[in-house]
């Protein structure tokens, strides 16, 4: 079976824990304002890849995965390849490499199950609380990600949360208390990242002749970003460790 691919990232860093290999599967419903692989929006970009070489890049990251590393699917929206996905963690967790799905909580449909069930961990962005605002970042309707959190729930999922905080979006101690409630809807949390914007995309959607939608919008504020991380709170019962990052 084939999948369409993006990219490879090795000795991944910050898409799970440990050291992972990252592939980037080409395909995405959602245009979200910060997005930075606008060029993994369209399913005919990209290019063919089987699962044996998903296998095969996997085995060679292996010395480096130690207990805690192991693959992240991300993308584009790797669940728009349920099928193709579910049979690759498959694969994977028969040679006893693990599994995560980095989702943008913007799709679902009949293999999404499948996949989230085999994968050991979902990362999940939450993009906002509020299905206005949610629509706005993303240019989807939130309801896919409710979906999806009864989807992880039901397996017994861990989940790290996953929150690009932007100035004059999503950058205020009420949003950050509007997502602490929301936190709640999922049974077992991880970890929390709030991540900060950058404009590190801005060239390419240049390159690509689109329009960044965010232009003139500056990076955020480090400071405010590690004050706004100090809000956050997990329900007692969740496993929780708040990302502080850097």
């Amino acid at each position: 079976m084939r999948g369409r691919l993006h990219s490879i990232e090795t000795f991944g860093a910050v898409d799970g824990p440990g050291i992972r290999t990252v592939f980037f599967m080409q395909g995405c419903p959602a245009r979200c304002l910060y997005c930075h692989n606008p060029d993994s929006w369209g399913m005919d970009g990209g290019r063919d890849i089987e699962i044996k070489e998903i296998v095969h890049w996997a085995e060679r990251g292996r010395p480096y995965y130690g207990s805690k590393g192991g693959v992240t699917f991300s993308g584009g929206e790797p669940l728009m390849q349920g099928k193709f996905l579910t049979q690759a963690i498959r694969a994977l967790n028969d040679v006893g490499i693990r599994s995560a799905i980095d989702t943008s909580g913007t799709y679902v449909d009949e293999y999404t199950e499948d996949a989230i069930r085999e994968a050991d961990l979902v990362l999940l962005d939450i993009k906002h609380p509020m299905s206005d605002r949610f629509e706005i970042i993303a240019g989807r309707k939130q309801e896919t990600l409710f979906e999806l959190i009864d989807i992880i729930n039901r397996n017994r999922k861990n989940v790290w949360i996953r929150n690009v905080v932007v100035p004059d979006i999503n950058d205020t101690p009420e949003d950050i208390e509007l997502l602490n409630e929301f936190i709640k809807k999922l049974r077992y949390v991880d970890k929390v990242e709030l991540l900060g914007y950058h404009t590190m995309a801005v060239n390419k959607y240049a390159k690509l002749g689109l329009t960044y939608r965010l232009k003139g919008v500056p990076p955020m504020d480090g400071a405010k970003l590690n004050e706004l991380r100090k809000l956050v709170t997990i329900p007692s019962e969740a496993v929780s460790q708040v990302v502080l990052g850097e």
